[in-house]
């Protein structure tokens, strides 16, 4: 069975909706922050465990169970029901009176969630080939910082003419129409499909699953990875809005606008270009899957250094933007190399697994962290502090660079074994066959 190329286009195009709306849903917060703590009357920790821990812990914990139904099932149903779970939790936050009520809606929208990455890179790897799988996955993770834009611009704009309660009804309610529209529309490949790899049906435990991921050295290193690049930079796209706010003076429709462009229009140009560069490189070498990831955290460094300490909001933005870019070089390699040395019907779980380390540790660390920082700091340097904050958080993309490297020593022989595994079943599949 070939490939329809239309049908894998499509597939492609109705993820990267699924995507933009998943963060849509889940960035709205990050410029709600200042409004929401002004009526809860909470300190700047508790809303740092609010945008980050609370939200990451479910997320992350609940994308394995969820993904061993996919690996097992049909994935377009999980993510089906994970869309209605997080689109209603999401319009939920809208109408809660307190901060245990609006944390434990959060909580919802962290289990819905759960659902979409895991099942969609397993889909998007039967759909497109290795040598295109970089830029596929790169481009559907487009849709987070399309959603992450849009996001930062409807909720700056909806909670300072609505309020914040509104901006959360008004979000959550896409998402509705959006899993009715997958349910109907969205093809389930046969798993195998673009590799030419044979699925012989035998779903592994989940001990099975880690022992075999966590062998192989590159997955080890490119999942730490992963954590230490968006720990670097998720701490900005939650607390950046507050920092230009709070130091810069802006509007939360103004900081709405401007950090929804930068993190939809720069994020989302690394997110293609890392993916896009990585597939093309990797042909020569596959070293450059993991080259590519340190390459853009080497840069990106020095570039938020200049958001953080530019004296106008102008400037600070024009550093803000490339830096946004080349710190999400590493989205579109590390996914891809995870599904290229995971077996098939370990790939969900697979990404679920790096997904856990990759979002424990950035998405609901780092938040917190920035807040905690915040609050330690606030007596030295006021407003200032997320200032300092957020340069500690921006330091740790630097330890991922060292794991990016050691990554590189590793992956060839890792691929290589993968290859090798995939002949010698296939020819087992060969020869069961041959001899009934």
């Amino acid at each position: 069975m070939s490939i329809d190329r239309r049908r894998a286009r499509y597939a492609l195009g109705l993820l990267v909706l699924l995507h933009v709306i998943n963060y849509v849903d889940r960035q709205i917060l990050a410029v709600l922050l200042v409004p929401i703590q002004q009526e809860l009357q909470v300190s700047d920790t508790a809303m740092g465990f609010l945008s980050g821990l609370a939200f990451a812990l479910f997320y992350t914990t609940a994308g394995v169970p969820i993904a061993r139904i996919a690996d097992r099932g049909v994935r377009r149903d999980v993510i089906v029901w994970g869309t209605i779970v997080w689109s209603a939790m999401t319009a939920l936050c809208g109408v809660t009176r307190s901060f245990a009520q609006l944390a434990a809606a959060r909580i919802g929208v962290g289990i819905g969630e759960a659902s979409l990455h895991p099942s969609a890179h397993s889909l998007i790897s039967d759909f497109f080939p290795p040598n295109r799988r970089a830029t596929a996955l790169g481009i559907f993770n487009i849709g987070g910082n399309v959603g992450v834009m849009f996001g930062f611009i409807a909720g700056g704009y909806l909670g300072e003419t609505f309020g914040w309660r509104a901006a959360f009804l008004v979000v959550g309610l896409p998402g509705l129409a959006a899993a009715l529209l997958t349910r109907l529309t969205l093809h389930e490949p046969a798993r195998g499909l673009s590799d030419g790899r044979v699925d012989d049906g035998t779903n592994p435990s989940f001990r099975e699953v880690v022992t075999y991921m966590f062998a192989r050295k590159t997955i080890r290193h490119i999942g730490l990875a992963a954590a230490f690049y968006v720990f670097a930079a998720y701490g900005f796209t939650i607390w950046g809005a507050t920092f230009l706010i709070r130091v810069h003076g802006l509007s939360l429709a103004q900081t709405g606008l401007w950090m929804g462009l930068v993190q939809g229009v720069g994020g989302g140009l690394g997110t293609f270009l890392g993916g896009f560069v990585a597939d093309r490189l990797a042909g020569r070498d596959p070293r450059f899957l993991c080259w590519i990831p340190a390459l853009g955290g080497l840069i990106a460094l020095p570039l938020l250094t200049v958001f953080l300490f530019a004296p106008t909001a102008p400037i600070a933005l024009v550093g803000y933007a490339p830096a946004m870019l080349f710190s999400l070089f590493f989205v579109g390699p590390t996914y891809a190399l995870v599904q290229s040395l995971a077996r098939l019907r370990m790939r969900a779980q697979a990404a679920a697994l790096v997904l856990l380390t990759m979002n424990l540790i950035g998405l609901g660390v780092a938040p917190l962290m920035v807040g905690a920082l915040n609050d330690a700091l606030e007596l030295r340097f006021g407003a200032e502090a997320v200032r300092y904050s957020l340069l500690a958080t921006g330091a740790t993309s630097l330890w991922a660079v060292v794991h990016s490297l050691l990554a590189a020593r590793s992956v060839r022989a890792d691929l290589a074994a993968m290859a090798a595994e995939t002949t010698s079943t296939a020819a087992a599949g060969q020869l069961a066959g041959s001899t009934a």
